[in-house]
């Protein structure tokens, strides 16, 4: 039996929350040109806020050896601030413009596309699609219209398998089963509610807020509801396996890719520097209030041991974490007492608990795509901290595909920690080209940084087992060429694939559009779920290194 302790740092520092949060809004183009060229600390004071500029140099915070910013990351900064702020001016067109574009995708198909339409229209049928129904589908469901997760005959028979006490589901490098429940649920994880609920065995499914604020001593919440996550299970009574999809990048949500690009983190004392958007996104604290993050995130003695063993059947009592929220009172900040139902991550390990309990042999598996990868892996890390052990130990795996950076490198290796012990648990799954992998940005003076096995995938899709993908901050000098020779080869690839690889992989003229797009930007036209899905489906082993193409 293989153990794993979290111990607490003996020195004092260790315990003292630090954070970097860059804000856009303060300053104009004029400060934004004078942080780029200043070589002091103070140029910087417009658009960066320190815990402490006092106490934790600037060469610690920013980068720099001598109390200065590094010009290499004062210019990642830079680019971030340029291109949050040309996010924020089109974010309102880009909300208007997604709602029409839905819209004329649901209304022409269901119509029946143009030549329906034209008949309904003579008949007086003309059928108007209705947002939140169960025929309305998001831009992703039109990209790629594959949604059954049992199109794959072997999932049924591995969690039959399981059932019967045989080898079953395991999460293993390149267990395809795995991979397409996960990437399946993945898209799903843009759709509605109440086109969720007629897939599977669907439990549960929430809109969550994502902003909270303090007033007194009390955390509160507001702002629009905009992190969504569903749950079901493979069977209604005694399942097996228990499954937690969260939504990714909204492709007209200007909040989404603002959080891709962002670049500020909060530090978990003794665990490592966390990307503070999508610790934002769980509901686990508000930049508005750093303080609200310790108020969530840190607690006291923190002790966690990992076993191998199988829990036993009894019932999930009370973590500390929850001891903690409910006598936060003391430190300043209270919990209200809704927040189970109100937060991403309080609701979702609500719900799991109640599950495990019901299904006394059921494991669980997390996944998502883009932005709900990286909450997908921040769930577990944060059951971690808040010594969730009954709950880990029930832990099958965590599937990511297309994710972006969460954190440093500290923080990668406390995970592996525990997620690779006696086998690896968590699998990023990265296409090609995708951009979306390679935010924020990482050079060898910079704090994000991947962990975990990543299963790469060529445009051929071809894979291989990599640490890192190749190109790893995306504008690479000697990748530029081959990803736009790369960009034209997809776009051809899309109109042939029907024929190549049969009907099941013909590509709408949705997808071909955004293959045109990608011939100015390849990493946005890589990050389709249509890459993800062929990848899984088509992809095959390769031992020997490889280009990009």
């Amino acid at each position: 039996m293989a153990t794993t302790q979290f111990k607490p740092n003996s020195s004092s520092t260790s315990d003292i929350s630090r954070y970097l949060i860059v804000r856009p809004q303060n300053g104009g183009i004029t400060d934004l040109v004078r942080f780029l060229v200043s070589t002091d600390k103070a140029s910087a004071a417009k658009f960066i806020e320190t815990s402490d500029s006092g106490t934790y140099a600037a060469a610690e915070l920013l980068g720099g050896d001598d109390g200065g910013i590094t010009p290499d990351h004062r210019w990642v900064i830079f680019v971030s601030i340029i291109v949050r702020k040309i996010i924020s001016v089109f974010g309102k067109p880009m909300e208007w413009s997604g709602c029409l574009f839905e819209f004329f995708l649901n209304f022409m198909s269901d119509n029946g596309g143009m030549l329906g339409l034209l008949w309904n229209l003579l008949h007086g049928k003309v059928v108007m699609p209705h947002r939140g129904s169960e025929t309305f589908i998001s831009a992703i469901g039109h990209l790629d219209r594959r949604i059954d997760l049992y199109t794959n005959n072997s999932l049924v028979e591995g969690i039959s398998e399981s059932a019967l006490g045989g080898k079953g589901l395991q999460s293993e490098s390149g267990n395809r089963v795995l991979m397409d429940l996960c990437m399946m649920a993945s898209k799903l994880a843009y759709e509605n509610a109440k086109v969720v609920s007629n897939v599977m065995h669907f439990v549960d499914f929430y809109d969550c807020w994502n902003d909270l604020f303090a007033i007194g001593n009390l955390i509160d919440y507001q702002k629009d509801m905009s992190t969504q996550v569903f749950i079901l299970c493979d069977k209604p009574k005694d399942a097996n396996l228990i499954l937690i999809s969260f939504r990714g990048t909204e492709p007209f949500d200007a909040d989404d890719w603002s959080t891709d690009f962002d670049y500020s983190w909060y530090e978990i004392p003794r665990l490592g520097k966390v990307h503070m958007g999508f610790l934002e996104a769980l509901g686990l604290g508000n930049r508005a209030n750093a303080s609200t993050f310790q108020s969530l995130l840190q607690v006291n003695d923190t002790r966690f041991t990992s076993s191998n063993a199988s829990t036993s059947e009894g019932s999930f009592t009370e973590s500390k974490a929850e001891k903690i929220g409910r006598d936060r009172s003391s430190d300043g900040n209270k919990l209200i007492p809704d927040m189970v139902e109100m937060t991403a991550y309080y609701a979702v390990r609500s719900k799991l608990k109640s599950l495990l309990n019901e299904h006394k042999t059921a494991k669980f598996i997390v996944t998502g795509h883009s932005l709900g990868g990286a909450l997908a892996i921040l769930f577990p890390t944060v059951l971690v901290l808040h010594e969730e052990r009954e709950i880990m130990q029930r832990l099958l795996g965590v599937y990511t595909y297309g994710q972006p950076r969460v954190g440093n490198r500290q923080l990668g290796r406390f995970m592996e920690d525990h997620l690779d012990l006696p086998v690896p648990k968590y699998f990023r799954v990265v296409y090609c080209n995708d951009l979306v992998p390679r935010l924020p940005y990482d050079d060898k003076t910079f704090l994000y940084k991947h962990f975990g096995e990543c299963l790469y995938y060529n445009s051929l899709y071809i894979e291989q087992k990599v640490d890192e993908e190749p190109n790893r901050n995306y504008f690479g000098i000697l990748y530029l060429i081959p990803e736009y020779i790369n960009a034209v080869w997809e776009l051809i690839r899309s109109l042939i694939m029907g024929y190549t690889h049969g009907p099941e992989y013909k590509e709408g003229w949705l997808s071909v559009g955004l293959r045109v797009v990608g011939l100015a930007i390849p990493g946005i036209s890589a990050h389709s779920p249509t890459n993800y899905v062929n990848s899984v489906r088509l992809g095959r082993d390769r031992a020997i290194p490889m280009a990009t193409l």
